[in-house]
């Protein structure tokens, strides 16, 4: 697997598949305790994008999948993994790409959208209205202080918030990095974002039972140039649902 080394020496995991073509490659970003290959290869998205003939680019971000998983608050946050972004395509001299990114990757999208020409389409998912009122994921359902203390506790604590206990079992089951993805959800953006700075075609992409993507037609309100589409499925189902992959081809294509 190819890595390179960021600006402040983490070393980050990232895949290409596929060859370049006559459209820039597609550039996508995980979720909260996934990583690429969960996120991306394992619900069929890399297979349907490269079955369209396009070339995919796919990032494990810090504390994520194979990259390093330092444990230290400060070098967190989805500004920073927006800047990763940046410098990942700085190594490959991509000049142009259409962009996705899910819940953490989603707003890791946006704040990279607001800030760099580079983006041609944007697809985002599994974010709502939050973005808007708190500048990142949906804090007011999943209190960031009950998810950093189940993540990290040595032993799953028994009397974890439903939706903190969700995300616990799941780093669990994918041999996620607990401290690190402490570290994250220490340093969660919750700052404004400049949405009205994203002109580009953006599609923003929900489940239905998700609720953390709650109201997410306001979102869409806010972007300037922006369609909302609603799935059949919850926050980490929905990425299973066979019309995930395609709301994501048929937008970049």
């Amino acid at each position: 697997m190819p890595e390179f080394r960021a600006s402040d020496g983490v070393r980050l995991n990232y895949f290409v598949w596929g060859e370049a073509g006559d459209r820039p490659p597609v550039f996508l970003h995980h979720g909260f305790a996934a990583s690429a290959l969960l996120n991306w290869h394992g619900t069929g998205v890399v297979q349907a994008l490269l079955d369209a003939g396009r070339q995919v680019i796919a990032i494990d971000a810090r504390g994520h999948g194979a990259s390093d998983a330092p444990t230290d608050p400060a070098l967190y946050g989805e500004v920073q993994l927006a800047r990763d972004v940046g410098e990942l395509l700085d190594h490959l001299g991509v000049e142009q790409v259409d962009l996705a990114g899910y819940s953490m990757g989603a707003v890791t999208a946006l704040i990279f959208a607001s800030g760099d020409a580079r983006v041609r389409r944007l697809w985002i998912g599994g974010v709502g209205e939050a973005v808007i009122d708190l500048g990142g994921v949906e804090t007011r359902l999943l209190p960031p202080g009950a998810l950093i203390a189940a993540l990290e506790a040595d032993e799953r604590p028994a009397d974890m918030h439903p939706g903190v206990a969700e995300f616990r079992i799941f780093a669990e089951r994918t041999g996620g990095h607990l401290k690190a993805l402490a570290a994250q959800a220490r340093s969660m953006h919750a700052a404004p974002i400049a949405l009205d700075q994203i002109r580009v075609p953006t599609r923003l992409v929900v489940g239905d039972a998700d609720p953390l993507a709650r109201h997410p037609q306001r979102l869409a309100d806010a972007l300037p140039d922006a369609e909302l589409i609603i799935l059949p499925g919850t926050h980490l189902g929905v990425c299973s649902n066979p019309q995930f992959a395609e709301s994501i081809v048929a937008f970049v294509n």
